[in-house]
C-alpha cells in the first residue's frame, strides 16, 4: 500500500484548499482512510476519516462543518475539502490507511503517505 498526499499550499484564514490522496497497490475498497496532521512542536492528530465503502465519515470536534473527506474509489483518490481556515488549522497534513475503521489512534493505522504542508496566513 502506497499513499500520496498533495495539494497542500499557503491560504489565507477563511480561504479553502482541497488535498488529495492517491493510493496505489492492493484492493483500495478493502481500505479505510484518514486525514491527521501535525502541527509544529505538537502531536499528530486525526482529522477525519472515510469507511473504504465511502458511505461513512467521522471528523474531529474541531475541524466539523468545515471539512469534508470523501472517496472515488474508481480514481483511488481520498480528498479532503477544508473550508473556512483558521490559522490553527496550519500543520502538516498526512493521509493513513487501515482496515479497521473504528478508531482515531494513529498508531492503529499501518499505511501512511508523505505529508502536505498547510500554511493558513491571518
Amino acid at each position: 500500500v502506497q499513499l500520496q498526499a498533495s495539494g497542500g499550499g499557503l491560504v489565507q484564514a477563511g480561504g479553502s484548499l482541497r488535498l488529495s490522496c492517491a493510493y496505489s497497490g492492493g484492493t483500495f475498497g478493502n481500505y479505510n482512510i484518514a486525514w491527521f496532521r501535525q502541527a509544529p512542536g505538537k502531536e499528530r492528530e486525526f482529522v477525519a476519516k472515510i469507511r473504504r465503502t465511502g458511505g461513512y465519515t467521522y471528523y474531529a470536534d474541531s475541524v466539523k462543518g468545515r471539512f469534508t473527506v470523501s472517496r472515488d474509489n474508481a480514481k483511488k483518490t481520498v480528498s479532503l475539502q477544508m473550508n473556512s481556515l483558521k490559522p490553527e488549522d496550519t500543520a502538516v497534513y498526512y493521509c493513513a490507511a487501515n482496515t479497521y475503521y473504528y478508531t482515531t489512534d494513529s498508531a492503529l493505522w499501518p499505511y501512511w503517505g508523505q505529508g502536505t504542508l498547510v500554511t493558513v496566513s491571518s
